[in-house]
């Protein structure tokens, strides 16, 4: 596989704002000025749009990367189902392959640009019938980026996931934690500080809390080089 720009965006869980991260990491380079691709070859839990299933998600990063490519080409595959992927393509006859999930994310490339791809769930989440995310992200030998939520649990999530990435050789440009919600207790007020003294990536971000529209870009996202980070991790 050539060597290309870019980086994959999953969580350590669902629900953490990977898609919200994405986005405005997207916006971010784009007021660089760097062309920005955006891909989640799958989605779950998505609506029937303009005669085809649409995920808030896939709408959310075009707007964000300034793409108008057709719903289809940033995510081939759309389900209804709020369920894991083969199970949701199951019920539509549909077998999910990672081959094909690879080339539909190569074809989101923009030449002289950056990829940012989105996984679903967490690595470890199904996404064939033998596959599971990590696999994916594997196979497109980018540079994978942690999103993590702000809560209890923090700690033990971003930990196994970052212990997933090195048993599986994944490289790993950092770990972003999101304020999903305001801070509620002394969980919250520490596990940053915690975090950051356990894991051996950077703690790249921590994005605080949107009460109201988020300001364009993040600040702390803002402050992070994503286009060095997403440079090629293997050249061949």
């Amino acid at each position: 596989m050539d060597s290309w720009r870019g980086l994959f965006f999953t969580g350590t869980d669902t629900d953490v704002g990977k898609t919200f991260v994405t986005a405005a990491v997207a916006r971010v380079l784009r007021q660089q000025g760097r062309q920005v691709g955006v891909c989640k070859p799958v989605a779950t839990g998505a609506r029937w749009l303009r005669d085809r299933w649409l995920a808030d998600d896939t709408v959310c990063l075009a707007e964000a990367a300034g793409v108008d490519w057709p719903p289809e080409r940033v995510t081939p595959w759309a389900f209804p189902e709020p369920v894991a992927p083969p199970v949701a393509a199951g019920r539509h006859g549909v077998v999910l392959g990672l081959e094909a999930l690879v080339r539909a994310v190569q074809d989101c490339r923009r030449p002289g640009g950056i990829l940012l791809v989105e996984g679903v769930g967490g690595l470890l989440c199904p996404l064939t019938d033998s596959e599971t995310v990590a696999d994916l992200a594997g196979a497109l030998r980018l540079p994978v980026v942690v999103v993590a939520r702000r809560s209890l649990g923090t700690l033990n999530h971003t930990l196994l996931t970052l212990e997933v990435a090195r048993a599986r050789g994944l490289p790993v440009a950092g770990v972003v934690v999101n304020e999903t919600r305001p801070l509620a207790g002394l969980a919250d007020e520490t596990n940053v500080e915690e975090l950051a003294r356990r894991i051996e990536v950077p703690l790249l971000a921590v994005v605080p809390h949107q009460a109201g529209p988020a300001p364009a870009p993040l600040p702390s996202l803002a402050a992070v080089d994503w286009w060095q980070l997403g440079k090629p991790a293997v050249s061949t």
